[in-house]
């Protein structure tokens, strides 16, 4: 079952210093039908005005992951951790059993864009951590580069989930089949561009789809795309 949801159905809002939408209930936009998917319970797509972030507040029992696409985030904790992330880099705070984070554009005069992603973990109640890692964003091309992991690596984020993130990119015209294992779920999203699904979907940019028992899926590049596939329990 491949289910399509096109960007305009996503929760947009505007809030000056802050823009973006949500993928899943959150904040001001509750949906008691579109909680989760799987362990999955966050997909924001959010831009930050230069100079501008979130103030220090806490989290506990999730698993989240920043992945900046332009511009750059910095990050504060009360761990003691301070990081400013641009393309390539990725953030994971793993909240466990409490933890108080700040998140702000790095920048004075250009706008970060960012997806953070939040996961439930597998157990609760685990010691708080945060790292980041970096990517080489020319190894997406024609490929599914994995950028968080359970067992990590050493340009992949630990995650305390069964699960793994992936970024590609595919040229024009370009294909290549993602396969799973049995009984998975996949959320893919199109970053850029238009990603084709099995020659019968069309991902524009800024549509996700949400994908269950199935296997295998084939990609398609309907023009130069970058996407993001998620393998969920």
């Amino acid at each position: 079952m491949i289910n399509v949801i096109s960007s305009d159905a996503r929760s947009s809002f505007d809030r000056g210093w802050l823009r973006g939408s949500h993928s899943f209930s959150f904040g001001e936009y509750q949906d008691p039908e579109n909680t989760a998917f799987g362990p999955m319970r966050v997909a924001n797509d959010d831009v930050i005005a230069p100079g501008r972030g979130f103030g220090a507040h806490p989290h506990s029992d999730m698993e989240i992951v920043s992945i900046v696409l332009n511009g750059k985030l910095r990050h504060e904790d009360n761990l003691g951790n301070v990081a400013v992330t641009g393309f390539g880099g990725i953030q994971r705070m793993s909240a466990g059993s409490g933890m108080i984070h700040t998140e702000h554009n790095a920048s004075d005069t250009e706008e970060v864009r960012l997806l953070q992603l939040w996961f439930m973990p597998q157990t609760k109640g685990l010691e708080p951590s945060y790292e980041t890692t970096s990517f080489d964003p020319a190894a997406l091309a024609g490929a599914l580069v994995p950028i968080v992991s359970p067992d990590g690596g050493p340009r992949v984020a630990t995650i305390h989930q069964d699960m793994t993130i992936y970024l590609g990119r595919l040229a024009k015209d370009e294909t290549l089949t993602f396969n799973q294992d049995s009984g998975r779920r996949m959320y893919i999203f199109s970053i850029e561009g238009k990603l084709g699904l099995d020659g019968e979907y069309l991902l524009n940019e800024g549509d996700t789809a949400r994908v269950e028992q199935r296997d295998s899926i084939e990609l398609q590049g309907n023009e130069d795309t970058f996407y993001m596939i998620i393998d969920l329990p």
